[in-house]
């Protein structure tokens, strides 16, 4: 029997309780005692956490790793945060299903590659692409891919439209037949053990075309509700637009009549947590107010929201950021399949003059490349290491005299293709992250990990709610902090065998001293295949550090190493989601 004791540590549930001193025991993957001073047993692994605390281990809540894990199956560096569970096939992206269709199939990686920066190579060339139903996919996966991490999915609506339309999924509704066949492959899914179903009603591509799922009517909508709603515990996961158009209250208020009646579980995102999406774009009141006539209405309706800011750091070799930005010149760039014909554009004058008209006149007022926002730009990723490095575009655009798209440009020429350059993070606003926090019909730690690699998506930001929330400024508890990480969306995605520490359940588990770890500075590691025998970078962190994280019951972190372990499966709801 695999059985290991730890010993003398606070106990913080993951209930929302108050900790307490005791130990626990762990016998083959399952929480089997917990007490005070239990024994060693013969034979038995201890863990002294004196000093330390211990519980459950943390829900990444929406992440993009469904590419990424076939290419990076450490998943570094979430064992190191903690993490102990994905969710991921958010947003309306997944893998599966597929079309037989070539140029079809090629398109998920397209919408992957730009909504998600993440390199389309490896998509093509790490990937088997051996199924056509999500339960095909999950069959693979699950036999081909060993994680550290425990994973559940969604199936995204854009890839059921795409496996049934083909590429007319862009342009069109759906005819009856149709929402039948998407219907019959969303029962695939669901049958094998999708989390449910993800969409999105916010985002166009870099034609600025708007995604399939916003072509969707309200019959294929329903048809797709009502067919969630008989998998219990089953849900729709879906984004909302609150920076283009800002069309989310309105996209809201229309899926909210619809669903009258319909018993599913929707999960939102949501209510916005930057000052100037409540300031200079209105966009929050609107939505707090939805979200609390929902909770009136009794609805079944949970509000995603982040405790992080947006990173913003704009590439010209993958980045949506000039695009979603509204500055399609720039964009050609991106779009330039050489760094030749990226460097022709960028010393081009004819192309500078119109990058110059549209960081003044075409941009949104509340991006990167507005006039108030690119002068405090930071120049911080050097490919070659040129310069000038950690002064703002600003600074440097007033020593060359030039328009700051100039001076980017000049920059980016100097110091190499692979350069970028960040945006100082948004303000947030903290009263409505505490607020939201305390909710119970909200679903926190959504962090896209996993995606926009060279924007720093990658894991970590998790411990910001221990370090900056609990210990250094006090805004929330640390049992409610950990209560936002583990037991409450374990309840909300069904997850009902984890996320607490309680006899019987499984035995995900971190153990870590609050005085010992801290939010980690941002790591350039070349790790990433570049489909030609090669690798490009991304962004990551070291580790916290835990003390220790377990995943059914074998540990992915210990002593601050990473382990080999890869005890991560599948999990899917067990029955329906537990209720608020």
């Amino acid at each position: 029997m695999n059985s290991s004791l730890i010993r003398g540590g606070l106990l913080v549930d993951g209930t929302g309780a108050p900790g307490f001193p005791a130990d626990l025991r762990v016998e083959n993957g399952v929480i089997t005692e917990i007490a005070a001073a239990l024994e060693p047993r013969p034979g038995e692994t201890v863990q002294d956490a004196a000093g330390c605390i211990v519980a459950p281990g943390f829900i990444e809540t929406h992440t993009h790793f469904d590419g990424t894990m076939w290419w990076e199956p450490e998943l570094k560096p979430l064992a190191g945060f903690g993490a102990t569970t994905v969710i991921m096939g958010n947003c309306g992206f997944s893998v599966a299903p597929l079309s037989d269709a070539p140029e079809v199939r090629d398109e998920v990686v397209k919408i992957f590659s730009f909504f998600e920066d993440i390199p389309a190579e490896p998509f093509r060339t790490e990937l088997p692409w051996s199924w056509k139903t999500w339960s095909e996919y999950k069959q693979a996966l699950t036999q081909q891919v060993k994680v550290p991490t425990n994973y559940g999915a969604f199936v995204g609506h854009i890839a059921l439209r795409l496996a049934v339309l083909g590429m007319e999924a862009w342009d069109r509704a759906a005819t009856p037949g149709e929402i039948e066949q998407m219907v019959a492959l969303l029962r695939d899914a669901l049958e094998a053990g999708a989390l449910g179903m993800s969409s999105n009603l916010m985002d166009h591509d870099g034609s600025d075309r708007p995604v399939p799922s916003l072509q969707a009517d309200d019959a294929e909508w329903l048809a797709l509700a009502q067919t969630l709603a008989e998998y219990k515990g089953r849900q729709l996961q879906i984004i909302v637009d609150t920076f283009r158009a800002m069309t989310a209250p309105a996209s809201m208020e229309r899926l909210g009549k619809l669903f009258e009646g319909v018993d599913v579980r929707v999960q939102w995102g949501g209510v916005p947590t930057l000052e100037f999406q409540r300031d200079l774009m209105g966009i929050q009141a609107p939505l707090i107010e939805m979200h609390e006539k929902f909770k009136q209405q009794g609805r079944d309706f949970w509000t995603g929201f982040s405790h992080v800011p947006i990173t913003v750091t704009l590439s010209v070799q993958q980045s949506l950021i000039f695009a979603q930005s509204n500055d399609y010149v720039w964009h050609e760039v991106v779009l330039a399949e050489s760094n030749a014909e990226k460097e022709r554009l960028l010393r081009d004058p004819d192309w500078r003059a119109r990058a110059r008209l549209s960081w003044d006149n075409e941009v949104f007022d509340f991006s990167p490349l507005a006039s108030g926002n690119s002068r405090g730009m930071l120049l911080l990723n050097s490919d070659n290491g040129a310069g000038p490095i950690r002064i703002t575009l600003g600074e440097y655009a007033d020593e060359l005299g030039v328009h700051t798209s100039d001076a980017m440009a000049e920059w980016l020429l100097n110091n190499g293709l692979d350069s970028t350059v960040t945006m100082p993070a948004f303000a947030k606003d903290e009263e409505m992250v505490v607020r939201l926090l305390r909710d119970p019909y909200t679903l926190g730690n959504i962090t896209d990990a996993g995606a926009h690699g060279q924007m720093l998506c990658g894991g970590g930001e998790n411990i910001l709610l221990l370090t900056d929330y609990v210990r250094e400024r006090g805004l929330i508890t640390l049992e409610e902090a950990i209560h936002n990480l583990t037991g409450k969306p374990a309840g909300h995605f069904g997850l009902l065998d984890r996320g607490e520490l309680k006899v019987g359940k499984r035995a995900d588990i971190t153990v870590f001293d609050l005085e010992e770890i801290r939010y980690q500075d941002m790591e350039k590691v070349y790790d990433v295949p570049d489909g030609k025998g090669g690798h490009t970078w991304r962004w990551t962190r070291n580790p916290a550090p835990m003390r220790l994280t377990l995943v059914n019951g074998e540990a992915t972190f210990e002593n601050g190493q990473y382990t080999s372990a890869k005890p991560g499966v599948m999990v899917s709801p067990q029955q329906a989601t537990a209720s608020a």
